[in-house]
């Protein structure tokens, strides 16, 4: 019994070596290095294992780039693989380069990845250019007229500005603000139309792929539309605005107009409250005037046939005709 017990000990025991060296010495991965010939030293793979690194990733990868050439060794994969990068896009990247004659270090494409960018994205945009296309872009002539015009502009990665150079956006902001310059400098929006590949050479000569992660190798107008005529739009909208203040001052002086009147015709009711109040006191004052011996009766008459004949001649001057002034003088001459 104790013999049998000491047996099962045994067995566990060599289970859980043999768990404990499979876990930390990948002797698949070392046989598989051996084989590709391109061998890895076994405590390198179990150093990987206590370094927390998959060596399974790490040792395809190097057995990836060795046989097409490269120049790596596995210290440099695991620096790049503890700065969180990514190992197999970067040997990719670098087998891409090398067989299409493009000049990339492993120094370089690692600075890509770690930098965000798509290292193997880059390389397959050196080789094939992408076409960017960019929206609508509206401009106005010299003329008035608004022109919509799309645009392809074709570019390919340049590597050594990759790190630290703008994107696709700063293409399209920059190509869009050339169209506008060039549309707007024209006289009219008919030399547009007859020369749409002006504005792409005039584009193209700026330079627009300086301090960006691409290099512009052409600029293809694809379409044009005629919009709005802005200078016919914005004249009326300015004579609109001209009769608006032209209607609102001649309102203004309408208005003061009116007030003025008003002014005028409560000045003239004054008056005449006045002229009658006056008037009123005229009675009193000639009979004062007559009892304090002031006016004689005679002067009273004298006065009255004065104002008599001023009312005749006031109605010989309102009279319609001659004949009828005459009647009216005839009238007075009777009277007295």
């Amino acid at each position: 019994m104790p013999a049998e017990i000491l047996l099962v000990l045994l067995i566990v025991i060599l289970i859980v070596l043999a768990t404990v060296f499979f876990r930390y010495v990948p002797l698949g991965l070392w046989i598989t290095s051996r084989a590709s010939g391109v061998p890895v030293k076994i405590f390198s793979l179990v150093g990987m294992r206590f370094r927390r690194i998959n060596p399974q990733k790490l040792v395809n990868a190097y057995i990836q780039g060795r046989k097409a050439g490269l120049d790596v060794t596995t210290d440099m994969l695991e620096t790049h693989y503890l700065a969180k990068g990514n190992v197999e896009r970067v040997i990719n990247a670098l087998i891409s380069a090398k067989q299409a004659g493009i000049n990339l270090s492993f120094e370089t494409a690692r600075a890509i990845d770690l930098a965000g960018r798509d290292v193997l994205q880059a390389v397959q945009m050196s080789v094939l250019p992408k076409v960017i296309e960019t929206p609508p872009v509206a401009a106005i002539a010299q003329d008035g007229i608004e022109l919509r015009a799309k645009a392809r502009v074709t570019v390919r990665t340049n590597i050594e500005r990759l790190v630290g150079g703008a994107g696709e956006e700063t293409i399209i902001a920059r190509v869009g603000e050339g169209i506008v310059t060039t549309i707007g400098s024209s006289h009219t929006h008919k030399d547009v139309l007859e020369n749409p590949d002006l504005i792409s050479q005039t584009v193209l000569n700026k330079g627009l792929d300086a301090g960006t992660a691409y290099e512009i190798l052409s600029i293809d107008i694809a379409d044009i539309d005629v919009g709005r005529n802005i200078g016919a739009q914005l004249q009326m909208d300015q004579a609109e605005a001209d009769r608006r203040i032209a209607q609102a001052k001649a309102e203004e002086r309408r208005a003061m107009a009116v007030a003025r009147e008003q002014e005028m015709k409560a000045a003239v009711q004054e008056m005449r409250a006045k002229v009658v109040e006056a008037e009123a006191q005229v009675p009193q004052a000639m009979a004062e005037a007559l009892r304090s011996g002031k006016l004689g009766v005679l002067d009273y008459y004298q006065m009255q046939n004065m104002i008599a004949d001023t009312d005749m001649r006031s109605g010989i001057a309102k009279a319609t005709n001659p004949a009828q002034g005459s009647e009216i003088l005839k009238d007075e001459k009777n009277k007295k």
